[in-house]
């Protein structure tokens, strides 16, 4: 069986979502209530689309284009301020993400960022995260951001070598992405990650090391390693590309060792972090955390209700769902999304803490739910006999081994319910079935 069945870095998936009627932001604004929640903001524009890429994101926007997407961001801040005010919300972490945030003119990056600034409050420690690309990333725009005060910055640079940026249509080449890392290293953000693929076509566990210590020249405090996934309705699909999923999972192996020799330690799957001397591990409880996002395509989380606009990945579809939320005159009304069940709730809280380190707190289950989770989910019996988790920290978390880890796309899926499986299922099928059916659907991606 395949390693690679599904990336779960979130439950339920947004396919399983559906429309919603008579839900309002005001109903839970309550849960916003205070300090500790995050604010997240979907800039869905790129230079190219990616061949593997089956984000939310459209190409080819002009400047007016862009324009107007963030005046409708800036009426859907001051509606969201207005209700948040009266719970006096305080956002602990900013994220910026895409899409390609810095696609964006100077101009309109510092807009937008004015637009934060005066409709949101912040705490005064508040992480403040953005993504970037190579060919996005000058002097000028990092100036922009420090200025703002970001603290971490990500930037996909997925290879150094052209031959398998090529293969992954990629826009940017090692050598762009060799000058953007310089002026990441010298702008002196306090945390600075960078993503690599494995599995890519052509590539070897040689190739994918060299771009490996390449980076490490560049002292990145992150690094994430990413499988090639090749979902329906993709670019690299319709080249009828197929990742060799024996040979990625070689090449991850080889990988996460290495990265542990220079001095990075695992925190999940795909994240691999460069810890000071004495640091070490610290449990964040992300079971329940509340988190409220701007634009189209970001995806808002308040307790039981999860909500966003409907998922899409073709040009056509996402060019109606921008229409559809540029033309949108009460950003409160909640129109798609899930209500979660007690039931999807403790298989959403395991999802979110078993995946990564150091693991489910055993006290935390239990302190929410009144029992184990082993005893809700026996699979996670199985999961220990197998040496794919284990109890660890004097017994207060069960964790995912060395080996569970890697297995962590094989394993995560195995905890979908049947009702958001079936859902998750009717959607690829509506999808694959209207695909099927559109001449050159994929042709301008």
């Amino acid at each position: 069986m395949s390693p690679y069945v599904q990336y779960m870095y979130s439950y339920p998936h947004k396919t399983a979502y559906r429309p919603l009627e008579g839900v309002s932001l005001q109903q839970y604004i309550h849960l916003l209530q205070g300090s500790g929640h995050g604010l997240y903001v979907h800039l869905p524009f790129c230079q190219a689309k990616c061949g593997y890429c089956n984000l939310f994101s459209v190409t080819g926007q002009s400047e007016s284009d862009i324009d107007q997407y963030l005046e409708a961001v800036e009426r859907q801040s001051i509606q969201y301020e207005q209700l948040l005010g009266s719970v006096q919300t305080e956002f602990s972490e900013l994220t910026i993400g895409g899409g390609t945030p810095l696609y964006l003119s100077e101009r309109q990056l510092e807009q937008l960022l004015t637009v934060l600034k005066a409709h949101f409050q912040y705490a005064p420690e508040r992480e403040f995260i953005i993504e970037t690309a190579p060919n996005q990333t000058d002097e000028k725009k990092l100036q922009i951001l420090k200025d703002a005060g970001v603290t971490r910055v990500s930037m996909g640079i997925q290879s150094f070598h052209d031959e398998e940026l090529a293969a992954l249509g990629r826009q940017h080449r090692a050598d762009q992405a060799r000058k953007a890392l310089h002026l990441l290293k010298n702008a002196g953000f306090a945390c600075v990650n960078v993503d690599f693929i494995y599995g890519i076509p052509g590539q070897t566990q040689e190739s994918l090391l060299a771009s490996l210590k390449e980076a490490l020249d560049y002292e990145p405090d992150e690094i994430f390693l990413y499988p090639l996934y090749v979902k329906h309705g993709v670019g690299m699909e319709q080249q009828g590309i197929v990742p060799d999923d024996d040979a990625a999972y070689a090449q991850y192996e080889c990988a996460s060792a290495f990265l542990k020799r220079a001095g990075f330690c695992q925190d999940s799957m795909r994240r691999f972090v460069r810890r000071r001397p004495l640091e070490k591990r610290t449990f964040h409880e992300c079971g329940f955390a509340t988190s409220l996002a701007l634009g189209c395509g970001g995806r808002s989380y308040l307790g039981r209700l999860h909500f966003c606009s409907p998922y899409a990945i073709t040009r056509a579809e996402c060019l109606e769902r921008l229409s559809d939320y540029e033309h949108t005159v009460d950003f409160t009304e909640i129109t798609h999304g899930i209500l979660l069940s007690d039931e999807e709730c403790r298989r959403r809280y395991v999802i979110r803490h078993l995946m990564i380190l150091p693991g489910l707190s055993v006290e935390g289950y239990q302190k929410a739910f009144h029992c184990r989770a082993e005893d809700d989910f026996p699979i996670l019996e199985e999961w220990i006999e197998k040496g794919y988790a284990a109890f660890s920290g004097d017994g207060r978390y069960l964790a995912l081994t060395e080996i569970g880890l890697g297995l962590s796309d094989l394993l995560g899926p195995q905890l979908i319910s049947s009702q958001v499986r079936a859902a998750m299922e009717e959607w690829e099928a509506e999808r694959r079935n209207a695909y099927d059916v559109i001449p050159g659907q994929f042709e301008k991606l």
